[in-house]
């Protein structure tokens, strides 16, 4: 994937920067893969907001993407490779030999024609899904499984990838994107390579308002706003947070506090903590 760059006509092109999409080949999705998309905007059941910052964007639909790979051992080719609104990475319309029609993440190199396969007795090549007990130390994996038969999970973002480090017992341990090193049961399903589009990372936004088509509304520092709406708020001119350390609209320790369960069950798994 390449990215455009524009001249600066405007501010909003000054340092605007976008996908050539010169990998799409197909410009209308299949039709049966399609569902409708709920709107949520950050609310709850009863229309409070929970989740700030969310609303509007660009109206789009669902594209189902098989990330259980439970096809075992029917072959599938790569037909086209398409656009999807919901993630930054691009995925691959798969047909198989017994007639069905499935999305899949497009690994990295994986282009149209390329036979893929799922099951134990698969090769080692891009696409391919295997159970971890049977992917060679060292391989480039994504689209993992956090429990067997449950679908992928992990590693799923545009050039994403984690590798294997070491198997032991029933387990496997993976190194993640965010350098946390941990164990995953050697039943779980993962997909052979790294996750396409790997320059999604470096576009530039370049204004506002193409935020805002991606549903991301705008965000106001707390310390800009009244003591009645933010613990931030308050004071005269550019008066500094106020408190021993920064916390939530409602109170809650922020920024660079830990958030994660002292007891949660998987921390046992859990060999070397993300930075």
């Amino acid at each position: 994937m390449a990215i455009r760059l524009y001249k600066a006509y405007t501010p909003g092109t000054r340092n605007r920067t976008v996908s050539t999409f010169e990998d799409i080949t197909a410009k209308q999705p299949e039709k049966k893969l399609l569902k409708s998309h709920h709107y949520s905007k950050g609310r709850n059941n009863r229309g409070i907001i929970t989740s700030r910052h969310r609303g509007a964007g660009h109206k789009k639909r669902y594209r189902i993407i098989d990330f259980r790979r439970n096809k075992i051992n029917i072959e599938g080719k790569v037909m086209s490779i398409e656009y999807d609104p919901n993630r930054n990475a691009r995925i691959a319309l798969v047909f198989y030999k017994d007639g069905d029609k499935k999305y899949i993440l497009q690994p990295r190199s994986l282009t149209i024609g390329s036979n893929i396969i799922s099951g134990p007795s698969a090769p080692i090549a891009i696409g391919n899904a295997l159970p971890l007990e049977y992917i060679p130390l060292g391989t480039a994996v994504h689209n993992i499984e956090i429990k067997p038969s449950m679908g992928g999970q992990m590693v799923r973002a545009a050039g994403t990838y984690a590798q294997i480090v070491a198997k032991e017992q029933n387990f496997v341990t993976l190194k993640l994107p965010s350098s946390e090193v941990r164990m995953i049961n050697q039943k779980c399903y993962a997909t052979i390579g790294q996750v396409g589009n790997i320059d999604a990372s470096n576009i530039t936004i370049g204004k506002a308002g193409r935020n805002r088509w991606l549903g991301k509304r705008p965000s106001v520092r707390g310390v800009a706003m009244n003591p009645v709406d933010h613990p931030h708020g308050g004071g005269e001119g550019k008066s500094p947070i106020g408190k021993t350390f920064p916390v939530t609209p409602s109170g809650k320790p922020t920024l660079g506090r830990k958030t994660r369960k002292i007891k949660k069950y998987s921390s046992k798994y859990i060999l070397r903590r993300r930075k």
